[in-house]
């Protein structure tokens, strides 16, 4: 059958608002920001000996029956249903790196803004399994987010002078929230992450 939008409803498609992007907690003004990266110390990375994934426990009891990917799940979704074991049944996830929507959890990565083994090659690799776990679960800083599942996969291990989000307006964002978990934590950059880091911030 053959129908026609009036005008009216066709400016009504138009205006309808796009899927808001998830925000965590405790990203810093693009100023502070930029205070916090001049005094990060930089240093080249450590070698990477002895990582293992296991060695940063995931994923935590938060509240209830969720643990912390299906807290992280929650918080970023919109209109998420969960069953009784807190397990996403519905709902819709914007990814901020790419700009995709997902109605499937499965889609969805929980990524470490800060990756694991970036985190060991810059620092961590000297913390107590405690303090790793807590980095690994930490809901109170931009730490976790709710992502595209193969676009956390192509980002795996990388920091910002080799792999930045898909979307360039999320720069700024992206910048800002990497130099508070390595701030927070006392992770050290090298010379080219600054330089990549510098430039995203310089977008904001």
């Amino acid at each position: 059958m053959k129908f026609t939008l009036t005008i009216a409803a066709l400016a009504a498609v138009g205006a309808a608002a796009p899927m808001p992007m998830p925000t965590p907690p405790g990203i810093p003004s693009a100023s502070s920001a930029k205070t916090k990266l001049a005094a990060l110390t930089v240093k080249a990375s450590d070698s990477g000996s002895g990582y293992k994934r296991d060695l940063f426990k995931t994923w935590d009891t938060i509240e209830g029956t969720c643990n912390t990917r299906e807290f992280v799940l929650k918080r970023d979704g919109s209109g998420v249903v969960v069953n009784s074991a807190c397990q996403a049944t519905s709902g819709s996830w914007t990814s901020p790196y790419d700009g995709a929507t997902w109605t499937a959890a499965s889609d969805v990565d929980i990524d470490h803004m800060v990756p694991l083994k970036n985190a060991w090659i810059s620092g961590a690799s000297s913390w107590s399994s405690s303090r790793r776990e807590a980095f690994a679960n930490d809901i109170t800083r931009p730490q976790l987010w709710a992502v595209t599942d193969n676009v956390n996969q192509a980002k795996s291990d990388r920091s910002p002078d080799s792999w930045k989000p898909p979307l360039t307006s999320f720069y700024c964002t992206y910048a800002r929230s990497w130099v508070e978990v390595k701030s927070y934590y006392g992770l050290s950059i090298t010379s080219t992450e600054k330089t990549a880091l510098t430039s995203m911030l310089n977008t904001c």
